[in-house]
């Protein structure tokens, strides 16, 4: 699904010297590269701060920690997400409801979200699934009329746009991952939460360091979730180049888009909305045979995702069964993501493209 080891030479040399200095410096929890990148994602996004945290998970459930959700509150978000848009919540005590998805976008659906509103709603997580934004406008209009925080879960978009703007600036907080296989990737796992606004930024800070703020005084109860030196060391190497990887990631797209257009449904695309495809992920009644096919071609492909969750048997507890959310359930039965990274090859894409077009001839 992708290729790590392409994309490390490209940069390795620049890595080793990150290494060097790092090394060297023998700093390596919440250093100066830390600070350093911390800085430099503050201003990529516009937001007015940056902290640093040990992964995408941990950025969500700090962000609502830090804004005082728990026992008896709810959440709105998406069924179809990765688990831990969910598990954010339940660490807090706070229960997640769930709002159906648009068919097009895969993100939840603003259309329905006042539905789920209750006295109990404190906050919103619209996720960006697959690099493409969800409608901030719109969500944001409707936190405003409800006083609700919003989290923008962005773990599969960095660098996505609305009309110019980034995501991750439009929530209360933002939430980045850093796991490997992302647009802007690590060598490791790590986080960052970012902040529309300051005033959270010494809240978030003392969670992510066991609720201390410094020499041994802790004020509360916090988490050790620290993004460590050689992980920013490796980002901010990699930073630079976000631009032109996220370029030739819609290129990818757009060449898998003019080969299966009529075949399969493509990922699409609002106007003024930038999708960075983290994923390049196909909908076809015919998914499993195309699955089928390409495996046997030995071309990788994954299922993102087969079950949403209001149907996992861990969250079996908030009541729901199959029908409470159709979209979610029929996405769910019929999508597969097929490679995408930005060394992907011309001739590869081609060959994919050729094998799921043979799987349903």
């Amino acid at each position: 699904m992708v290729d790590l080891h392409r994309q490390f030479l490209e940069v390795k040399e620049e890595v080793f010297e990150m290494m060097d200095q790092i090394l060297e410096s023998s700093q390596y929890v919440l250093g100066p590269k830390v600070r350093e990148f911390e800085k430099r994602i503050a201003e990529y996004t516009g937001a007015a701060d940056a902290i640093g945290v040990a992964s995408g998970t941990d950025a969500l459930h700090l962000s609502v920690e830090a804004l005082g959700i728990g026992e008896g509150d709810e959440v709105i978000t998406t069924p179809f997400t990765f688990f831990a848009t969910v598990e954010a919540i339940l660490y807090t005590g706070a229960r997640p409801v769930f709002i159906d998805i648009e068919p097009e976008t895969f993100n939840i659906d603003p259309d329905k979200i006042e539905e789920g509103i209750t006295p109990r709603t404190k906050a919103l997580i619209p996720v960006h699934l697959f690099g493409h934004p969800s409608d901030m406008e719109r969500i944001m209009d409707i936190a405003s009329l409800h006083s609700l925080f919003v989290i923008e879960d962005a773990a599969q978009a960095f660098g996505a746009s609305i009309k110019g703007r980034k995501v991750g600036s439009f929530g209360t907080t933002g939430c980045f991952s850093f796991y490997p296989s992302k647009n802007l990737g690590a060598y490791g796992d790590g986080g960052m939460i970012t902040l529309r606004e300051g005033n959270l930024s010494e809240m978030v800070r003392s969670l992510r360091n066991h609720g201390s703020k410094g020499s041994y005084i802790h004020d509360s109860v916090g988490f050790n979730s620290r993004l460590d030196e050689i992980q920013a060391g490796v980002l901010l190497v990699k930073l630079k180049r976000l631009e032109e990887f996220n370029r030739k990631r819609r290129e990818r797209a757009a060449a898998y888009s003019s080969l299966l257009t009529g075949y399969v449904q493509c990922p699409s695309e609002r106007e003024e909305f930038i999708n960075v495809y983290n994923q390049y992920t196909i909908i076809s009644t015919k998914r499993d045979l195309i699955q089928r096919r390409l495996r046997e071609e030995g071309i990788s492909s994954v299922i993102y995702y087969p079950k949403p969750l209001h149907l996992q048997q861990a969250l079996s507890f908030l009541g729901h069964r199959e029908g409470d959310f159709p979209t979610a359930e029929k996405v769910s039965r019929e999508v597969l993501s097929l490679p995408m990274y930005p060394e992907l090859e011309e001739q590869v894409i081609e060959k994919i493209a050729e094998t799921v077009k043979a799987a349903i001839s």
